[in-house]
């Protein structure tokens, strides 16, 4: 059973930055794609980004956040981030983490992907 705890949410400025962390209880971390989901209220769960297994040194994100937002993975901590740029009210949202075994990162559609965080609210006022 893979456990996924998501942390850094919080309310920003129009502008600003946040990172987010979701730390992983697996022993074979590595072996998992992880991405990152998000919900506004009132619309169904999108896809934000993705990054690979193993040395994570392939990623995907969604055009809404191409060159805003960046995913990492730090294995040894079985942590994930994902480092958010030049926020906009628009990313508003319940940030959800992911994970799937040896899956894929091109992977968007939430059905693809086994496990799920709680979620972590954002919030980017104007």
């Amino acid at each position: 059973q893979v456990q996924l705890v998501e942390s850094g949410g919080g309310l920003v400025q129009a502008g600003g930055s946040l990172r987010l962390s979701c730390a992983a209880s697996v022993r074979t971390f590595s072996s998992y794609a992880m991405g990152w989901f998000r919900q506004a209220p009132g619309k169904e769960r999108e896809f934000v980004g993705a990054i690979s297994w193993r040395g994570g040194g392939n990623t995907n994100y969604a055009d809404s956040v191409k060159g805003r937002f960046t995913i990492s993975r730090d294995n040894a901590k079985n942590t994930v981030y994902l480092q958010m740029n030049s926020l906009k009210p628009e990313d508003t949202a319940v940030y959800y983490c992911s994970a799937d075994l040896r899956g894929s990162y091109l992977a968007i559609e939430s059905r693809r992907w086994d496990y799920w965080g709680r979620g972590t609210q954002v919030t980017v006022s104007s």
